[in-house]
C-alpha cells in the first residue's frame, strides 16, 4: 500500500513538473516537411502500437485460463508505463546528443523539451521530430512486453513494473542509441538493423533467456501448457502481422519505394515461415496446427525485421523459411532442458532476431537501398558487413544477458520476483488483480451442478 502511494505521488509530481516545462518555446518547424510522409508515418505509428494489443491476445490465448487477464495486462500496462517514461527521459537516452556513442544525454529532450518545435531527425528530414519520437516510442513499448511470455503466470505484477522501467532505461535505450543514432558506435561500424533485430528482438529474446535461467526451479516439475483460447492466438497473430507493416515499412521513415519494398519482404517472410513451420512439424510426424502456423509466421516477421529494407523479395522467402526451421528446432531442444520459458520467447525472438541479423549480413544488397546499406552481404562477395555483424551480435548478446541478470537480481532483492505457490495455484488473474475470465456466479453454478 505504501509503495503504491509513493508511485502515485511520483506520477503526480511528474505531471505537475510537466505543466511548468515550456512546451513550445519557439515556432514550429515546417520547412522540408512532406505531407505524404507525415500521413504515412502517422499511420505506421498507429500500426506499431496496434502490435502490443495483438501481442496481448497472442500470449493470452496460449496461457491457461486462470492467467489470461494478468498475461494480457502485462502487455497493456507497458503502453502506460513506457509512454510516460519515454516522455520524461527515455527518448533523450535513446536519441539525445550522444555521450561517447553509448548513450544519449538525458537533458537533450528531458520532458520532451525541444521535441515539438525541434528540427527533424537527421535521418527523417521530411517528418516532424515529434512524429519520429512517437514512432520510436511504439518500439520501446512492445520490446519489454515481448519478454512477458517467458515469465507469464510466474512473476509478481509490481516486480514486473519495476523490471519494465529498468529494462527500458538500462537495456533498450542504450541499444537503440548504439544502433540507430548516427553517433552510436554500432551505427558507425556500419551495422544494419532496419527495424529492430538487435534493438527489439534480440534484446527481448536474450532478456527472456536470462529470466528463464534466473527463475527456473529444478525441484518443480515442468508441465506443458495447453492453449486456453486458440482463436485468441489467431486474432493476435493477425493483429501482429497487420501492425508489422508499420513496424518494418514505417522504418523507411518516408512514403516511397523503400517502404513498399520493406512492406513486400515483410509479408513474404511471414507467409514462408508459417508454411515452413507446419510443414516441418508434419515431417516430424506432428499434425499441422493453427498455433504452429501462427508461431511460425511471427518468427518470420521477427527474422525479416532487421533485413526488411536491405534485401530482395526472393531473399525474404529464404529468410522466413530458414528462421522458422531453426526456431522450431530450438523450441524442441528447449523442451528437454530445465529452462522455464513459458511461451518460447527466446527461441522465437532471441534466436529469430539473431538469425535475421546473420541473414542481413549474408543477403544485404546495395541495389535495394543504396542510400543506407553500408555494403553488400557475404553472399555477394563482401566480408566487411558480415564481420561487423558478428561483432555486434556478440556485444548485444553479452550486454543483454549480463544487464538482464543484474536487473532481475535487483528487482528480486526489492520486491521478490516469483509469485507464491498458493497464488500460482489460484492463478494470477484473481490472486494479483481480483479478476477472473468467468464471473463468480458462473463458477459457483458449475460447482453446484
Amino acid at each position: 500500500m505504501r509503495k503504491s502511494i509513493v508511485f502515485l505521488v511520483l506520477l503526480i509530481a511528474i505531471s505537475i513538473l510537466a505543466v511548468f516545462m515550456p512546451a513550445v518555446p519557439g515556432p514550429l518547424v515546417t520547412e522540408g516537411i512532406n505531407s505524404g510522409d507525415v500521413a504515412w508515418m502517422l499511420t505506421a505509428t498507429a500500426l506499431v502500437l496496434l502490435m502490443t494489443p495483438g501481442l496481448a491476445f497472442f500470449y493470452g490465448g496460449m496461457i491457461d485460463t486462470k492467467n489470461i487477464i494478468s498475461t494480457m495486462l502485462q502487455s497493456f500496462i507497458a503502453m502506460g508505463v513506457i509512454s510516460v517514461l519515454w516522455i520524461v527521459v527515455g527518448f533523450s537516452l535513446a536519441f539525445g546528443d550522444s555521450i561517447g556513442g553509448f548513450i544519449g544525454n538525458p537533458t537533450s529532450f528531458f520532458m520532451f523539451q525541444n521535441v515539438l518545435d525541434g528540427k527533424p531527425w537527421s535521418l527523417a528530414p521530411t517528418i516532424p521530430l515529434v512524429l519520429f519520437a512517437f514512432f520510436q516510442l511504439k518500439f520501446a513499448i512492445i520490446t519489454p512486453a515481448l519478454i512477458t511470455g517467458t515469465f507469464a503466470e510466474r512473476i509478481k505484477f509490481k516486480s514486473y513494473i519495476l523490471f519494465l522501467v529498468l529494462f527500458s532505461l538500462l537495456i533498450y535505450a542504450p541499444l537503440a542509441h548504439w544502433t540507430w543514432h548516427p553517433d552510436g558506435f554500432l551505427f558507425k561500424w556500419g551495422v544494419l538493423d532496419f527495424a529492430g533485430g538487435t534493438v527489439v528482438h534480440m534484446s527481448a529474446g536474450f532478456a527472456a533467456l536470462a529470466a528463464s535461467v534466473y527463475l527456473r526451479d529444478k525441484s518443480e516439475k515442468k508441465t506443458a501448457i495447453s492453449p486456453a483460447n486458440i482463436p485468441f492466438v489467431l486474432l493476435g497473430t493477425g493483429l501482429l502481422w497487420f501492425g508489422w507493416f508499420g513496424f518494418n515499412a514505417g522504418s523507411a521513415l518516408s512514403a516511397g519505394t523503400l517502404a513498399a519494398s520493406a512492406f513486400a519482404t515483410t509479408n513474404t517472410a511471414a507467409a514462408a515461415a508459417g508454411l515452413a513451420w507446419i510443414l516441418f512439424d508434419r515431417a516430424r510426424g506432428k499434425k499441422p496446427s493453427a498455433v504452429g502456423f501462427c508461431i511460425g509466421s511471427v518468427v518470420g516477421l521477427v527474422a525479416i525485421t532487421p533485413a526488411a529494407g536491405f534485401v530482395t523479395i526472393p531473399s525474404s522467402l529464404f529468410i522466413g523459411t530458414f528462421a522458422s526451421i531453426i526456431s522450431n528446432v530450438v523450441i524442441h531442444w528447449k523442451s528437454k532442458t530445465s529452462l522455464e520459458d513459458t511461451l518460447d520467447v527466446f527461441p522465437c525472438h532471441g534466436v529469430g532476431g539473431a538469425v535475421g541479423m546473420v541473414m542481413t549480413a549474408l543477403l544485404a544488397n546495395v541495389a535495394v537501398n543504396a542510400a543506407n546499406t553500408t555494403g553488400n552481404g557475404l553472399f555477394f562477395g563482401d566480408t566487411a558487413l558480415f564481420i561487423v555483424h558478428m561483432k555486434a551480435l556478440t556485444i548485444v548478446i553479452g550486454y543483454t544477458l549480463a544487464g538482464s541478470f543484474l536487473i532481475l537480481k535487483v528487482v528480486d532483492l526489492i520486491f521478490k520476483l516469483r509469485v507464491s505457490a498458493e497464488d500460482k495455484k489460484i492463478g494470477s488473474d484473481y490472486a494479483q488483480h481480483g479478476e477472473r475470465l468467468q464471473g463468480f456466479e458462473m463458477e459457483s453454478l458449475r460447482k453446484a451442478i
